[in-house]
Parts: structure tokens; C-alpha cells; sequence
């Protein structure tokens, strides 16, 4: 399977958020997210794992029971199952986030 981002229509989940769902599987999902300066990933957490890389830009990572952190273009980090988390972004930022299963609730 073959995905081209150009084709690949963008989901506004409003707040200065946006998604785009590239390739999947039952198993494996790739998405790519942009944030506005100051846009907020809100604090949630689901059945997947998930692993993300800062494409461009940086923001604040938030992981319960951890310290924030700032991460930046070219950092990446791994979140496990039902742990919750969310993001600030210090600046327009793109992320790429991967998820083990696919996340169907981003196809329904």
C-alpha cells in the first residue's frame, strides 16, 4: 500500500489542531498531526501504545507521572497504554505519531 500525503484529506479537530491518517493496518497506524503556536493536544489516554517524532517545531510534553518536558524537532517519545498524556505547542509544530493497534476510532 501506497499512501501520498497530497491525497490524503486533513481532519480540524478545532483548537488549532489538525490530522491527517496516512498508512494503516489493524496493527499499525501513521499520523501525522500539525499544531498552531499554542495549540493544545488535551490530556487523554487510550488502548494503544504509541511512539511520536517531532518533525519541525517543539512543545511541551505532558505524561502523568512524569516531569513535563520540552521536546523539540528531531526528539521523539514513547507512551504506553492507558497512561495519560498531552502536548502545548511552543511553536508550529508537526508531529508524526504511530500506533500499535491501528486507532479505528480516527477511521469510523
Amino acid at each position: 500500500m501506497y499512501v501520498e500525503n497530497k491525497n490524503v484529506p486533513l481532519t480540524d479537530l478545532g483548537g488549532g489542531v489538525v490530522r491527517k491518517v496516512l498508512a494503516y493496518s489493524e496493527n499499525l497506524m501513521n499520523v501525522e498531526l500539525k499544531f498552531e503556536k499554542g495549540a493544545i493536544g488535551a490530556k487523554h489516554s487510550h488502548p494503544h501504545e504509541q511512539i511520536g517524532y517531532i518533525i519541525s517545531g517543539s512543545l511541551l510534553f505532558q505524561e502523568e507521572g512524569k516531569e513535563d518536558k520540552v521536546l523539540v524537532t528531531g526528539d521523539s517519545y514513547y507512551v504506553e497504554p492507558d497512561v495519560v498524556h498531552g502536548v502545548v505547542a511552543l511553536e508550529e509544530t508537526m508531529l508524526l505519531d504511530i500506533f500499535t493497534p491501528m486507532r479505528k476510532d480516527f477511521v469510523e
